[in-house]
């Protein structure tokens, strides 16, 4: 008989018992719940013992970077979209884009990627994991990575959580590589193998976490006694079959059942915050999902990523990225906000970017094809040096004028931002050591706060 779906009972909480008396003795909890979390969220922002966390804002298909945050107004391949002055001086993105615009403060806006590889697969796996793939060895995304060195063994919640993946291009770089299930995400509001456009209507049961809540039916012995059953014959079976698979089964289950057991697992309920802040996100998956992404941040998650597919656009490129930028432009806005507002901005990295840009000249079906050669992403918020842009595109944007930047530049400056070292070397599959990021990669120094 299959295990049942488990509730979370709260067993366990963020705070130890010392800080729970503490601050009742305090007299902060005696005021209203809500007003208690906000001030926590603040402190704990503000804390120079804080981790910090990243936040991947995946554009799955490709980006343009010529209709978001290159623009080439005048240009034959510019298009029709107009360019909008920004919160940083001399800085413009697109008019769709407005709300991102109050931001540009907090960006460094990187003009000059240049990476080679036009094809989805290779490129989604060279982008998220800074390798080309190559047999046998099974590189870790930059999720499995950050989550391996800021996150925290006796958690209740996961170090690294993905929102809707597209992982049809390259399923292999959503994983956690040579680094083991332990490291593997917890995936939210999977759109399965589907490929195509995505479907923006959000339903109260878009993100939840499959499986949370046991039936009524079950009570606490019972669900209690049904784990001390799975968990005594994983002891048994486990050490005698050491292979991926069974690893893989016994880190899931151990994994939930810590989740459902947990205050934390609260994190994931959307419908505990007030209709207004949810509205603003605005309801598609991206958006709740960039509101999700703050929830966990607020907990001390490492690793979030959010992602928004439907940017392969081949034809009707200017329809589609008008409407993609509709849902953009105020779920990032609000995000950056939010994280400000909360005390968390300043230790929460933000990076936009897809696995590669488009093409500078518009094809006969008013769209634009897959092109590496010179694209862009955007770092945001801690450990970044806001308010300008790096690097240079001609002006008819075919071409990296100005300070090219390769995939292990742009990750190593990452970790920089991070705190983590890029060279660090994990045990790989095969059995040899592999660094974070290739060694010849340079952070892009001047990004860097």
């Amino acid at each position: 008989m299959p295990l049942f779906p488990f509730s979370h009972r709260p067993t366990e909480t963020c705070l130890s018992r010392r800080e729970w008396f503490k601050l009742t003795s305090a007299g902060i909890i005696g005021f209203s719940m809500s007003g208690w979390l906000e001030r926590l969220a603040q402190a704990a922002g503000k804390s120079a013992e804080r981790k910090r966390s990243c936040i991947l804002l995946w554009m799955a298909g490709g980006p343009t970077q010529m209709d978001t945050f290159d623009l080439k107004p005048g240009n034959p391949n510019g298009g029709p979209y107009k360019a909008i002055n920004t919160a940083a001086p001399g800085v413009q993105i697109s008019e769709h884009l407005p709300q991102i615009a109050k931001f540009t403060d907090r960006m460094a806006i990187v003009r000059s990627m240049s990476t080679k590889e036009g094809d989805h697969g290779r490129a989604t796996y060279f982008l998220r994991t800074g390798y080309l793939p190559q047999v046998p060895i099974q590189y870790p995304p930059i999720g499995a990575l950050v989550a391996r060195e800021l996150g925290r063994e006796d958690d209740g919640l996961p170090s690294f959580v993905s929102v809707a993946p597209a992982r049809s291009f390259s399923p292999a770089a959503y994983g956690s590589g040579f680094l083991g299930p332990v490291y593997a995400p917890l995936v939210v509001g999977d759109p399965g193998d589907r490929f195509g456009p995505p479907a923006q209507i959000f339903t109260e049961d878009s993100l939840k976490v499959k499986d949370l809540n046991r039936p009524r039916s079950i009570d606490d012995g019972r669900a209690e006694a049904r784990i001390n059953l799975l968990q005594g014959l994983e002891r048994d079976f486990v050490p005698n079959h050491p292979d991926v698979a069974a690893l893989s089964h016994e880190t899931a289950y151990n994994r939930a059942v810590a989740l459902m057991r947990s205050e934390a697992g609260k994190a994931f309920d959307l419908e505990t915050e007030p209709a207004k802040v949810r509205e603003v996100y605005g309801k598609t998956p991206f958006g709740q999902g960039c509101l999700l992404a703050r929830r966990l941040v607020e907990r001390g998650v490492p690793f979030i990523e959010v992602t928004l597919d439907g940017w392969d656009t081949h034809q009707q490129n200017f329809d589609a990225v008008k409407r993609l930028s509709g849902v953009l432009d105020p779920a990032w806005a609000t995000l950056m906000a939010d994280l400000k507002d909360r005390g968390l901005l300043d230790t929460t990295l933000i990076v936009w970017m897809g696995e590669f840009g488009r093409t500078p000249k518009i094809n006969n079906s008013q769209g634009r094809d897959h092109f590496p050669n010179a694209w862009s992403t955007v770092l945001a918020g801690g450990g970044i040096k806001g308010g300008q842009t790096i690097g240079k595109t001609s002006a008819d944007g075919t071409t990296v004028e100005d300070r090219p930047v390769p995939v292990p530049d742009f990750l190593a400056t990452v970790c920089q931002a991070l705190g983590i070292d890029p060279l660090k070397q994990n045990q790989s599959n095969v059995g040899r050591p592999i660094r974070i990021v290739d060694k010849v990669a340079r952070p892009i120094q001047e990004a860097l706060a």
